[in-house]
Formats: C-alpha cells, sequence, structure tokens
C-alpha cells in the first residue's frame, strides 16, 4: 500500500506503543492499513506484541489518540497553508478563485450550511466535509469558518493526501 495509506507506529518508551501520523519518530516503524478498524482488530489480537518480538503496552484509547493525531495533523496543514497564501477564505474571494480555476478543492465545516453558489461552479472539485465550524476557524486563527478552498498548489495536493487518510480512517471513504 502507499504510505499515505497507512499509519506508522513505534515503539517509544517503556515499550509503548506510539502513533507516528507524520512518519518522523525514530525506530523500526510497525505500519497498519489507515482504517480505525484494523488498528482495532490489531489491537485484540495483539499484533503490535508480535511484529515487535517482545512484550508492549498498547494504550486502551489508542485509536481515538490516532484519529485526534490526524485531525490535528489536517488543521496544522490548513493553519501551514493559510500562513503560505494558498488558502482563501471569505464567500466571495472562493467565488472569484473558483470563476478563475484557481482552486484544488474546498474545505466545509459538516455544520456550516453549503453554498449553492460555489457548488454551481465547483462540482468537479473535491469537498472536504470533516471539521466543525469551531475547528476550521482556530486552523486559521478566527472565530469560526464555515468554508475555505485552496489554491492550486503542492501543499493543497498534501493537504487532501492527509484529509483523504483520516476520512479513510472513520471508515468514509475518501474526502468527504
Amino acid at each position: 500500500m502507499p504510505q499515505v495509506a497507512m499509519i506508522r507506529f513505534v515503539i517509544g518508551p517503556e515499550a509503548r506503543v506510539v502513533p507516528d501520523v507524520k512518519a518522523k519518530l525514530p525506530g523500526r516503524g510497525l505500519w497498519l492499513s489507515a482504517r480505525r478498524e484494523v488498528l482495532e482488530t490489531a489491537m485484540a489480537r495483539r499484533v503490535f506484541a508480535k511484529a515487535a518480538r517482545q512484550p508492549v503496552v498498547v494504550p486502551v484509547d489508542l485509536a481515538q489518540r490516532v484519529d485526534d493525531l490526524l485531525v490535528r495533523h489536517v488543521l496544522d496543514l490548513v493553519g501551514l497553508g493559510r500562513r503560505a497564501g494558498v488558502v482563501v477564505l471569505g464567500y466571495e474571494k472562493i467565488f472569484a478563485a473558483l470563476k478563475a480555476g484557481q482552486i484544488s478543492f474546498l474545505i466545509e465545516a459538516h455544520d456550516g450550511s453549503p453554498a449553492k453558489g460555489l457548488r454551481r461552479l465547483s462540482d468537479e472539485l473535491p469537498v472536504v466535509r470533516l471539521f466543525s465550524v469551531c475547528a476550521l476557524g482556530a486552523a486559521v486563527g478566527k472565530l469560526e469558518v464555515v468554508r475555505l478552498a485552496l489554491k492550486k498548489s503542492n501543499m493543497a495536493k498534501t493537504l487532501l493526501l492527509e484529509a483523504s487518510r483520516l476520512a479513510c480512517y472513520r471508515g468514509l471513504g475518501g474526502y468527504v
């Protein structure tokens, strides 16, 4: 499987299983498919201890920790994109960028209202609906954000891959 479809784990201090969603931690990595049910099955079958060839401590809330880390990673990338100038905020600015063909994909809050005017222009574009209004706002330094768009760039490609991995982990298949 490609690396973006998997999650890496390492055995940390005290023989503890540590999720490594950025795949940067030192040590021998243990890779699993980026799906929550796969992780829960691996935990139940003691796969980590078998793969590490030693007794390991698997936190009871490991599946939720992985979800939280994936969410934090994607939202950190959104914030980085905002600082890099590839995030477009505001209905009118998104509308103009869509008309100019500059947008790679949209991120809409799952608890916000959909913008029908933007939908007509962006029928073929991916739309990510994984975060709340408050979470999106916090990622870009605002109180609340209902939608934002990402300009075509390498950062947008990376962000879409990471959002897809989070959606797959949650069993939603691809970006949603």
